[in-house]
């Protein structure tokens, strides 16, 4: 699971934004080591669990330690 957490710009006003999503790592990068809590960057795209779910799920091509 992956959480967010920033402040954004919406029509000219700050916006708290926050979230969890699930999130999927595959191959060598799934062999990276991480530790619970760590703070990362993640880059990859969002696709359905499934193809009959409405559930979204971060799928990682690419982590970066902050």
């Amino acid at each position: 699971v992956l959480r967010h957490a920033s402040e954004q710009n919406e029509a000219g006003m700050k916006r708290k934004v926050e979230c969890e999503v699930n999130a999927v790592v595959l191959g060598n990068l799934a062999l990276t080591g991480l530790k619970l809590g760590a703070q990362i960057i993640a880059q990859g795209f969002l696709a359905k669990r499934s193809l009959k779910s409405t559930q979204l799920v971060m799928h990682i091509n690419d982590i970066k330690s902050m």
